[in-house]
């Protein structure tokens, strides 16, 4: 089966989380926002710390919608947006200031802009409208805000990129991280423009970069080094074609208050194949509401006009007064010329020249105008309002009118060089069918190529591998690939002396999946750790149950799919993600019930008095179980020998084959259990008279029956009990064992 992927990850919901009926940034809905503060002089408290610039934060009480949130942390947000002599000053609202576990549908960090520099009211949501088709890019629409029951104006609603954010995009979420803003912005200097200018010294960088995690600057700096030093093997390093997408973006919407204009504005995220993945932030000033660059022709600003016409390669074709590393070394790379070109046609295509961003622009209007009328602390008025989608209006700068902007814009860019004259891509398909572990052919129809490269990888947490695809005479191109496994994710592009295209045209960020039926013995559960002290520490450096997976099969495998329970009669209680083992291959899942720390993390933990563990299928059917007994700490309930046998207690092997160098390190069951299944009662024996304790549980871990003695041998009881399967844990002295018993 073969269908047409949008990368979207929904949330993950933490506990205590307090639900809305309204998704919280709904583009159709107005949430409204009602901040209480016990002080009368709050704005002056603000005011003061907004200049101490400490992040200090004031403690208020918000609702949302009618949910009421207490214990919440505010501050103002923002650099330039912000004023101890403004009235609308936009907001940072912490929700779990008092209270870590305290969040609104998910959302623990409510981002409010003012809507200053945009009488549309419009760019920043538009914006991030169109940059969430391409790449990772925060959910925006509108709010109205209350500030002690007085309406306060209307604001967007951003938000925030922090740790859900990455959760939701990302495969972790403990990579190095940063938001490119120098501490304060100059029109004559380098900012955050990834340049090595300053040197080697981690210092030096201090003031142009705010590192938002808890270490990485060897990171960055090694991002930098590779830019200028090893653009070779820049692929390593940097996820290129987000890369491009974010240049793209830039340009098609004149966002100049960006990396293109003067390097700001922009976060990096070191994702887990180490590649830096740039993201979108601060969009309020698109559309040419910014109009500054140090591009050698612009130095001295642009008006309207010009950037109705703005060259996309200009750092390429001219000289930059401050370099652009990220885009110039780029961009000197012809290939990557073309596809940067191809995505920024797609932009145009998508969403100018066909006017779509016109017909978003008036539902959001219709939608807000009430409130933007009655907003009385707005820094424009109500007719510059009417008048900024379709118009200039003047203030203290000229705001072009979106449409007056974006019109001109679109023709210009569609016929620009590299552009035009792209390659057409039809009817691509698989050829025949998609079968776990068997070769695989792609086709498709091309015409006016010269080149025409497969990009495809197994799973979504894989990175993309490329192949060429040959030519079969006249339009018809294709490539076999050997040793496919349940999934295939797959994109073209192709390319000629003039242009490229992808197809998807998204992609990478939307591509082609087919998926194929995944043998039932082909991943299995292959250790657990259900104690871990000292074994192995997760990305966020906490030592946590955890579970590894096996792949035996000679063939790569998705986990899609699949489920991990700890509970038998709710076997799909967690999802595993599509993530890659490769073939003969492990993983490990985290049972730490924290889902906001990456994707490998289930949402239970193992019960230390032991219990039933499984895997299974969307359908409900068991693939593997094991039944996990107590279990000494940093000692692993593992199968030996590996991948096929019996679970035995050993020493652990993380992410390798249970192998034991000497068979004494094995621990095999020391007790005999009989008759199994029994239909009156269970008996259990061993090899020596010893103090033992015996407890009869349920599948959900509830004690049912307990005997006791001192003695080689003992019996429970089942008179009375329900069918159905139960664990026996024999304490045995220092010895602990655990046996699953079916009473029929």
């Amino acid at each position: 089966m073969q269908r047409l992927v949008f990368l979207f990850v929904s949330s993950l919901f933490l506990s205590n989380v307090i639900f809305s009926q309204e998704d919280f940034y709904a583009l159709d809905h107005v949430p409204e926002i009602h901040i209480s503060f016990a002080q009368e002089n709050w704005d002056e408290i603000l005011d003061a710390y907004f200049l101490a610039d400490q992040g200090e934060r004031l403690t208020c009480q918000v609702e949302v919608d009618g949910v009421v949130l207490d214990g919440v942390g505010i501050r103002y947000k923002g650099y330039s947006s912000a004023s101890v002599d403004r009235i609308k000053n936009p907001f940072n609202i912490k929700i779990n200031y008092s209270n870590e576990s305290l969040s609104y549908q998910g959302v623990d960090k409510i981002k409010l802009s003012n809507i200053i520099q945009d009488p549309s009211f419009l760019r920043e949501v538009l914006s991030y409208q169109i940059g969430r088709k391409y790449l990772p890019s925060s959910r925006a629409n509108f709010a109205k805000v209350f500030i002690n029951d007085v309406y306060w104006g209307l604001y967007t609603n951003v938000e925030s990129v922090d740790k859900q954010f990455l959760s939701d995009h990302y495969w972790t979420t403990s990579g190095t991280f940063f938001k490119c803003n120098p501490q304060s912005l100059s029109l004559f200097g380098e900012n955050a423009n990834l340049s090595n200018s300053p040197g080697t010294d981690i210092d030096d960088y201090l003031q142009l970069y705010d590192m938002k995690s808890d270490a990485g600057w060897e990171d960055l700096l090694a991002l930098i080094q590779a830019l200028h030093e090893n653009i070779e093997n820049i692929e390593e390093v940097l996820h290129i074609d987000q890369t491009l997408w974010m240049h793209a973006f830039n340009y098609a919407l004149i966002n100049f208050d960006s990396y293109i204009g003067y390097a700001q504005n922009y976060y990096l995220y070191q994702d887990h194949h180490g590649r830096f993945c740039p993201m979108l932030w601060d969009l309020n000033m698109s559309f040419a509401s910014f109009r500054l660059t140090d591009a050698s022709e612009l130095y001295d600003g642009f008006s309207i006009a010009e950037a109705q016409t703005i060259d996309p390669l200009t750092h390429l074709n001219n000289v930059s007064v401050f370099p652009r590393p990220l885009l110039r070394k780029l961009l000197e790379q012809s290939t990557y010329k073309r596809m940067f070109l191809a995505h920024l046609r797609t932009i145009v295509e998508e969403n100018i020249g066909n006017n779509w961003y016109v017909e978003q622009a008036e539902t959001h209007r219709e939608l807000i105008e009430p409130w933007v009328e009655s907003d009385t602390n707005k820094f424009y008025g109500f007719d510059d309002f009417l008048d900024n989608l379709n118009e200039t209006v003047v203030d203290l700068v000229e705001y072009p009118g979106l449409t007056e902007l974006m019109d001109v814009r679109g023709d210009y860019l569609l016929g620009y060089p590299g552009l035009v004259n792209p390659p057409s891509i039809q009817n691509t398909q698989i050829a025949g069918l998609h079968n776990f572990g068997e070769s695989l052919i792609i086709q498709t129809d091309i015409s006016d190529a010269n080149e025409v490269i497969l990009h495809y990888r197994f799973s979504s947490d894989d990175v993309f591998e490329t192949v060429p695809m040959e030519s079969q005479g006249g339009n018809l191109f294709q490539v076999e690939l050997d040793n496919v496994g349940n999934r295939l994710d797959y994109f073209i592009y192709a390319q000629n002396e003039d242009a490229g295209r992808f197809d998807p045209e998204r992609a990478a960020y939307v591509f082609y999946s087919s998926t194929a039926a995944l043998p039932s013995d082909a991943v299995v559960l292959n250790e657990v750790m259900p104690n871990n002290l000292n074994t192995a520490e997760d990305d966020d450096g906490d030592f946590d149950d955890w579970i590894e997976l096996h792949n035996r099969t000679q063939t790569p495998v998705s986990t899609a799919g699949l489920f991990l329970s700890d509970d038998a009669t709710n076997p799909l209680k967690w999802e595993l993600p599509d993530h890659l083992i490769p073939a003969q291959g492990y993983s490990i899942i985290w049972a730490d019930e924290d889902g906001e720390s990456g994707h490998l993390h289930a949402n239970f933990q193992i019960d230390a008095a032991g219990e039933t563990l499984l895997l299974s299928d969307s359908l409900e059917f068991i693939l593997d179980e094991t039944l996990v007994p107590i279990v000494t700490p940093d000692i692993s309930w593992a199968r030996y020998p590996n991948g096929t046998g019996p679970f035995v207690l050993m020493e652990p092997t993380w992410g390798l084959p249970n192998e034991a160098a000497d068979q004494n390190e094995i621990a095999t069951s020391w007790a005999s259990v009989f008759p199994n299944p029994a239909a009156h009662s269970v008996n259990f024996m061993w090899s020596k008279p010893e103090t033992w304790v015996a407890s009869l549980l349920d599948m959900q871990g509830k004690t049912m029956r307990i005997a006791q003695g001192n003695s080689s041998s003992g019996k429970i009881e089942l008179t009375g009990l329900p069918k159905g399967y139960f664990t026996l844990h024999i304490l045995r002295g220092t010895k602990s064992e655990c046996h699953r018993v079916h009473h029929q």
